[in-house]
């Protein structure tokens, strides 16, 4: 039944989407805010639909609103509408807004064109096969493109291999990975691996069974160019963790059109919602919420804005065990006098 007491998510990616179906079903008005055109967060938008059907989220999502779950796409809290007016108008708030602030790294040259970080080339891909199959798509006012270059992407996990898979699609000249880790030492079975130690394994990926090559114990310098383009990355051994330092006279030239810096995210954006509501950050820079509970009453945080940088299964229980919490905040306290009305919310700049 209704318990008559609203709650805001910010950010629709799967700790949001998670928080929501959950407080949906305990009789909660939930509403969900998405600044992209559509909901998913870096499910639609960073993960390439090679790797993930965006049908299996819009499907989600569709019987998300059936059940009664508003989305309100297009809304970016801090800047359409202010965080702290959310605050006051609903019950609850849920910060659900992702880590996606990128981690830089700082090479002499990184000013040259052609250089980028891997979420805007993977958010242009994303965006161009939405548009191609007639799903909401912004345009792309500069889109970064990998067709007929010579790409080199910085960073050996999961979202460089996403960056791999799409140049492979874009029929690059040619794709080179650049990772500062040693391979394993080579494979070992489960007997002579005592439990609960992993045996150890060479890894491989979609991405890299299609094509390319990966370059292990190896780190970038520098990179080179002409008429302000990069043409060339300057890259050495790396040394032993953890600093990985490079090692004098092992320097190689690798000819590059297109750099990708996939080296990971250093935590959520502050600006915007964090800022406006004045909340503590943690030395991560991840919102310090231990119990998911910030330091604003009624106000929560769940996913990798509260524990970093993730995968989406922990993103969905942290959504899941985050609205348990919001609703034994709610079952317990009356709803506020503000979240009973039906004015609409107004733009940041008249709140």
């Amino acid at each position: 039944p209704p318990s008559g007491r609203r709650v805001a998510i910010i950010g629709s990616g799967p700790a949001g989407l998670a928080a929501a179906a959950q407080l949906n079903l305990r009789g909660h008005d939930v509403c969900v805010f998405e600044r992209d055109e559509a909901p998913g967060g870096l499910m639609r938008f960073g993960v390439p639909d090679f790797k993930l059907d965006k049908r299996m989220i819009d499907r989600r999502v569709a019987l998300l609103e059936r059940e009664g779950v508003q989305v309100r796409c297009g809304v970016d809290v801090g800047v359409d509408v202010h965080a702290s007016e959310l605050a006051q108008r609903f019950d609850a708030v849920v910060l659900a807004t992702g880590a996606r602030l990128a981690r830089e790294l700082p090479l002499p040259g990184r000013e040259l064109a052609g250089v980028h970080l891997a979420m805007p080339y993977l958010y242009g891909r994303n965006r161009w096969v939405a548009a191609r199959q007639g799903r909401p798509a912004r345009p792309v006012a500069d889109p970064i493109s990998a067709e007929g270059r010579h790409v080199v992407v910085i960073g050996g996990g999961d979202t460089a291999m996403d960056c791999v898979g799409n140049a492979h699609r874009e029929r690059a000249s040619s794709v080179t990975v650049l990772d500062s880790y040693a391979p394993p030492a080579g494979t070992r079975t489960r007997e002579i691996v005592p439990w609960p130690a992993a045996p150890k394994r060479l890894p491989s990926t979609y991405a890299l069974d299609e094509g390319g090559d990966r370059v292990w114990h190896t780190t970038a310098l520098a990179l080179q160019g002409d008429n302000g383009h990069v043409r060339h990355v300057i890259a050495a051994r790396a040394g032993p963790p953890p600093d990985y330092r490079p090692v004098p006279g092992t320097e190689t030239t690798l000819p590059a059109d297109l750099v990708l810096i996939a080296i990971g995210f250093s935590g959520p954006e502050t600006t915007g919602p964090i800022e406006q509501l004045n909340l503590h950050t943690n030395a991560s820079g991840a919102i310090h919420a231990p119990a998911f509970g910030t330091s604003r009453p009624r106000v929560f945080a769940a996913g990798d804005a509260r524990r970093g940088q993730s995968l989406i299964v922990w993103a969905i229980a942290e959504g899941r065990r985050c609205a348990r919490i919001v609703d034994r905040h709610l079952t317990g306290t009356p709803p506020t006098t503000a979240a009973a009305g039906a004015a609409p919310l107004q733009p940041a700049g008249q709140a």
